[in-house]
């Protein structure tokens, strides 16, 4: 249901929207008078973008007001919003023959304008709102049991999140040595003086940040403080056995915890295919007249087909045909074994050549994100011949296929490209590969289509 602050809130940036179009305009016009037709088909943009942002904001949680949420979250969904507020705003001024009118000075000052505006909007709406919740709230003492990695990262979470109303007062370390009473989070080595401590200071939060193993600690405990008014949280420690970061789940009703599972949920999946999707068709249309120019070279550099095709495996493993600008000339090879191309390679024509040292072959690969194949940003896709040996002698290999594989990754920004001559190679890609599924979020994906533009001529290790 709207309430009235989410009212509000649209209308503030909607606000914000038609501001920083103003202020484009004003920097882009000057001194000169625009012309009628100029400023109707601004005005015709600016009112298209305005009824996205409605429908689209929502959906991209820009509205959501949960205050544990980082800064750095609430910009990237932000800025997600807005860059697929106006990909597809551009994709309608294209539909209806308009986008050639459209200053591309004004619209991208506009387009910064207003990401700055929103941005600086809502941190300064959340840091507000943080601090009101913090000097309202009554802080709630709290007593852990625990030990090592998992117990330190709840003592950040706490540190980190006044606004939560949770301090940490004292912990019981069951692999400590002796009391620590008069720290500033009290620690203690005994139960019996860990439990007495509680009780004396009428602590209300017993939190167990402990492994499975310790099942019998925790029933202690549990029976312990059975007939008292305290509420007893388990914080239970998988890193041991979880692949991701195990966040819990309801599933079917019940709480789950994920150990091997895809780390992005279902929302974040569909924001990402929205945003894919809308990039791909933007590409496409821009990048056109270079991909005619770069067929024809293709075609009249050797003889053979313009597009290059080969099967790889996608999400879940689901096999897809991946498109290619040809870069070899056209030879017979081994059924079953497939050779990648190596310095030097005779196979590789002077076109070609270009092509991978820029990337510019893996252009046509857009029609694999427009068709829900791949992703603008994922684990690079290898031929299946690959996969089938890189699976048996590379640690978790497999989970790469978790989500779409992208035409860009992590690992390829950070120098892992071209040739795989060794295992170390590869397992070097896959550790990075996994570390993206780990910390994905809109921002970083941001940050490697920036560093793929950014170092697109650059690739030495490309042949």
């Amino acid at each position: 249901m709207l309430t009235l602050n989410g009212l509000l809130a649209r209308l503030l940036d909607v606000a914000l929207i038609l501001g920083g179009a103003t202020l484009g305009w004003t920097i882009r016009a000057g001194d000169l008078m625009p012309s009628a037709s100029a400023t109707a088909v601004a005005a015709s943009t600016v009112a298209f973008s305005a009824a996205i942002s409605l429908a689209l904001f929502p959906a991209a949680g820009a509205y959501e007001t949960r205050p544990a949420r980082s800064l750095a979250t609430l910009a990237g969904q932000i800025l997600f919003a807005w860059l697929a507020t106006q990909i597809l705003t551009l994709l309608v001024m294209f539909s209806i023959h308009r986008v050639d009118l459209v200053s591309r000075l004004w619209f991208g000052y506009w387009s910064v304008a207003t990401a700055v505006a929103l941005m600086t909007s809502r941190l300064v709406a959340h840091i507000v709102l943080r601090r009101t919740r913090y000097a309202r709230s009554n802080l709630r003492r709290v007593a852990i049991v625990g030990a090592g990695e998992q117990c330190a990262s709840l003592l950040r979470g706490i540190e980190a999140a006044p606004e939560s109303g949770f301090r940490a007062v004292m912990m019981l370390d069951p692999h400590a040595t002796g009391d620590v009473p008069d720290a500033a989070v009290s620690r203690y080595a005994s139960t019996q003086a860990f439990v007495q401590r509680v009780r004396s200071e009428n602590v209300r939060e017993l939190w167990l940040a402990l492994p499975l193993s310790e099942q019998p600690r925790m029933a202690a405990l549990v029976d312990e403080f059975r007939n008292d008014l305290i509420n007893i949280r388990f914080f239970p420690d998988v890193r041991s056995l979880a692949l991701f970061d195990g966040g819990v789940i309801d599933l079917l009703g019940v709480p789950a915890i994920n150990l091997v599972a895809s780390p992005l949920s279902p929302l974040a999946l569909a924001r990402k295919d929205i945003f894919d999707r809308a990039f791909a068709a933007l590409a496409l249309l821009t990048l056109a007249p270079l991909m005619l120019v770069i067929a024809a070279a293709v075609k009249l550099s050797s003889r053979g087909p313009v597009l290059f095709t080969q099967l790889r495996k996608g999400a879940d493993g689901q096999v897809f045909r991946i498109f290619k600008f040809r870069s070899m000339t056209v030879h017979a090879s081994e059924l079953g074994v497939l050779r990648q191309a190596t310095r030097n390679d005779p196979r590789v024509t002077r076109v070609g050549a270009f092509l991978r040292r820029t990337s510019l072959d893996e252009l046509p690969q857009f029609l694999n994100v427009l068709t829900g194949d791949m992703s603008v940003v994922g684990p690079r896709p290898h031929a299946i011949e690959h996969d089938a040996l890189y699976q048996t002698v590379v640690d978790d290999y497999i989970h790469r296929y978790r989500i779409k594989p992208g035409i860009t990754g992590w690992a390829q920004v950070n120098g892992f490209r071209g040739e795989t001559d060794c295992i170390e190679k590869m397992q070097g890609r896959v550790d990075l590969d996994l570390y993206y599924l780990r910390n994905w979020s809109f921002a970083l994906d941001m940050r490697i289509v920036a560093a793929t533009v950014m170092k697109g001529l650059k690739h030495s290790n490309a042949y």
